[in-house]
Parts: structure tokens; sequence; C-alpha cells
């Protein structure tokens, strides 16, 4: 949808529909809701569905036939709904949408938890316990290993240091769901560049003010960005609201030069909040 970083990189880019632009299925987040997203305006010329991509890819790529193929959006939509005893697609479009959460006594686990002996596990063995991302090796990932036996703090990635004193979290700015969103010019307008907040008496010890343009890094690399007061952090903590490119950065290096690739525990993933730095006045 937008020439993002990640776009630029590729070889070949298939612009997409918007999704008010193409029929679709939404889940819930937070709740249990089947929600109907209807198409409701023209997209321009040039963009497709990622539907219509996929279709053409199977048909020019010889794939073995199958009826979905050969199935427009709504057609899917229909079809998805009566084989899974929801209705059909007229129905959903009346309703808008559909309730699937569960019955009081499953969805509070009067019935027991879902293990083989229905038992809440405080002691899983994460080498053997199944998740829906679990990878197709059957084997969990990272420092699996040393987890705490039973629910506790563990400083698997990077603890602070005399080195490195501050913890970054690099949460989204609200603006900033995703890199798509940094692309809107109301977005950027708002946020107004990348930043990282910080205690003023923790600032005042590295001879930093408020706006001042610092340097923040580790191991890894060095980013340069403009420091923001705010009294209400944790001590030791950093705050730096994404998503950012990394054009938007004073040198052209975003926050992801310090951030770590290591799979986290036990089924893999990023660990965004686990990365420690030094700061330093430019």
């Amino acid at each position: 949808q937008f020439m993002t970083e990640t776009a630029q990189m590729a070889d070949i880019v298939l612009p997409a529909t918007q999704f008010l632009e193409h029929d679709d299925l939404y889940k819930g987040g937070g709740q249990q809701h089947l929600l109907l997203g209807p198409k409701v305006v023209e997209g321009p010329e040039g963009p497709k569905e990622n539907l219509y991509v996929l279709n053409e890819l199977a048909h020019r790529l010889g794939a073995p036939d199958h009826p979905g193929f050969k199935m427009t959006a709504r057609e899917h939509i229909d079809w998805m709904l009566q084989q899974s005893g929801y209705g059909t697609l007229e129905e959903l479009e009346t309703t808008r949408w559909i309730d699937l959460q569960p019955d009081f006594e499953t969805s509070h686990f009067l019935n027991g938890f879902g293990h083989e002996d229905g038992k809440f596990h405080f002691r899983p063995d994460w080498g053997r316990s199944a998740a829906p991302n679990k990878p197709a090796s059957g084997q969990a990932m990272g420092p699996w290993t040393t987890m705490p036996e039973l629910p506790d703090q563990w400083d698997a990635i990077e603890a602070a240091d005399d080195r490195h004193p501050f913890r970054l979290v690099t949460a989204p700015a609200r603006s900033f769901l995703n890199s798509s969103f940094n692309e809107t010019e109301s977005g950027r307008k708002k946020e107004k560049r990348p930043e990282v907040w910080l205690l003023p008496d923790e600032a005042a010890l590295y001879g930093v003010s408020d706006g001042d343009l610092v340097k923040m890094g580790n191991d890894r690399g060095v980013i340069t960005l403009h420091a923001r007061f705010y009294e209400h952090l944790t001590p030791g903590t950093v705050i730096s609201e994404g998503i950012w490119p990394n054009d938007a950065f004073v040198d052209g290096k975003g926050i992801n030069t310090l951030v770590g690739a290591d799979p986290v525990a036990p089924y893999g993933g990023a660990a965004f909040h686990d990365t420690a730095v030094w700061i330093r006045k430019a």
C-alpha cells in the first residue's frame, strides 16, 4: 500500500488494495466477534486485492486445480461461513457480525484447561508443550532450557549494566500502528520527530537538556535523535516511540540499529523491549 523501507528492498512490488477497497472477514482483537469488512469504495487503478494476486499466481504457476482459485472474495466468505456452520454471507451482511464467545463454563474454564489432564500448569514442560506458533521442527527456540520452572522475573535478554545503564522500550506512537502509518502526512505532523524520553534527573547526569540532540547506542550501533523530558518514567528506563523510518533520523539510522534479533524462548519472536543502551549528549 506504501513504498515503505521494506517494500523498497523488493525487486517486484505488487500494489495492494486497502481495507475499504476489498471484501474481507476480520476476527476481533480482545473480543470474540467475527466481523464483515465490506468493500465500500473502488481502489485506484493498479492495486489489486491479495486474493486476486494469489489466484493469478496459481494459474500462471500451474498449481493443481482447486475451487478456491476461481472464487471471488465474496464467494470465499460465503463458502467459509457455510462450511463453519455460521450461516451465509447474505445473513452476515444483515447482522454485520457473529458473536463467537464460548459459553460461560468454557470461557471461565469450569470444565478444565486445554491440557490432557485438564489442569492449569504452573510448571509447564516448554520442550513438549504445544503452541499455535510452534516451529515445524517441533523444537522450542531461544534459551528455553534456562526458563524459570515457575512464573518469575527472568532477565533472559539484556539487563542494564555500567556501560549500558538504560533499558530501552520501543513502543509504537499512537499515530503509528505499523510502518504503513508513518507514510501519512497527518501522523508524521502529529508525532513530529524521533525522540527518546528521559527522566530529567537522569538526563542531568549526562548534561542533556530537554530538546537536545543525543547519541544512543550499544554494541550493535549508535543512532542520533532528540531528547524529550518526561516525568513519569520508571528510573533506568527510556522510551523511543516508533515506528519511524530510517530517513527520519538525523544520521539515517533508525531504532532497529540497536535492537537484537535473537529468538526469544520458548517459541521465537523478537525481544523489542529487552535492549540495554547508553546515552550521551551529541
